[in-house]
């Protein structure tokens, strides 16, 4: 069983956003005094006072000498430079404990505070973040990506366990391919069923969160249970004719939505085909015309015209 740190340690958080100013309020709710916290926008100095009343809310560098702990919950191509400006300017020590949030980096973006002696770590939250108080209750059994070097995997594992949640180790080289299974898996299903919501919107339901959120919570939950023996639908079952008429539909009524269908009509023939589920000559009449509906499909811009 991982023990939950021995002693209380002064924490600092720097882009105290959703994930930040959570896992500080989080870490308080241990036992660790949250001594001060730094971001810029109306947001985050919302959720500093929403979830930290009381922090005082300082500049980055005036947060790093104040903590023994320090959250760095900066977006992922800020990370660098901040680190590099805070071990640069001596608001880092040897023995302080450096942690990012970050999915896709590892220890390699700390090296600068590593250089100065600070203990580091990363730590990521597979969970979205609200950035209120709801997601306090949702960290209990939240899985952690941890990274560190094995003098530091019982410190990293001891912040999990104040915080409530699951170590998971993932070895530096594979960050990144960690970080793009959580994201495929929960920003693309947001894309994703929110596209189905248009479908059924263009025809006629009233109520399509209703209509999906059955079908959709077996549906995940199958999956994540059985993997791709879920899978069902026109596709595994081989019928042509209904996909075709999902292509006719779609081109006519909602285009924007085409490319995607395509995408993953093409994965879902593919795993269908690699399990036996569908001969492979049935397989290719399905994908001709999948390639066919793209094919004569209007181009659609990549941006909407007014963020280009």
């Amino acid at each position: 069983m991982v023990q939950q740190s021995p002693r209380p340690r002064r924490v600092g958080v720097i882009g105290a956003g959703r994930v930040g100013a959570v896992l500080a309020a989080g870490l308080a709710s241990a036992g660790h005094p949250v001594v001060a916290a730094a971001g810029e926008s109306d947001a985050t100095r919302a959720r500093i006072a929403a979830l930290l009343p009381g922090v005082r809310h300082a500049k980055p560098t005036d947060v790093a000498r104040a903590s023994e702990v320090l959250l760095l919950t900066v977006p992922d191509d800020m990370l660098g430079n901040v680190v590099s400006m805070l071990a640069a300017s001596g608001a880092l020590r040897p023995g302080q404990v450096v942690v990012h949030t970050s999915g896709r980096h590892g220890l390699a973006v700390l090296e600068p505070a590593r250089e100065v002696g600070a203990r580091v770590v990363a730590l990521h939250p597979a969970m979205t973040f609200t950035g209120t108080a709801v997601d306090l209750g949702r960290l209990a059994g939240c899985v952690f990506g941890l990274t560190a070097a094995p003098a530091e995997r019982a410190l990293a594992e001891s912040l999990v366990a104040d915080l409530g949640g699951r170590p998971m180790w993932v070895p530096e080289e594979m960050r990144t391919l960690y970080h793009a299974g959580l994201a495929h898996g929960a920003n693309h299903l947001v894309t994703l069923v929110s596209e189905a919501m248009e479908m059924l919107a263009a025809a006629g339901a009233d109520d399509p969160a209703g209509t999906l959120r059955p079908l959709l919570t077996a549906a995940l939950d199958n999956a994540l249970a059985h993997g791709d023996a879920a899978l069902t639908g026109p596709i595994v079952r081989g019928d042509l004719g209904t996909v075709r008429a999902h292509l006719d539909d779609l081109a006519t009524n909602a285009p924007h939505t085409l490319p995607s269908y395509v995408a993953m009509a093409r994965a879902t023939l593919a795993r269908a085909v690699t399990d036996g589920r569908l001969v492979p000559l049935r397989a290719l009449r399905i994908h001709e015309a999948l390639t066919e509906a793209l094919a004569d499909a209007p181009a659609l811009p990549i941006l909407p015209a007014e963020t280009r």
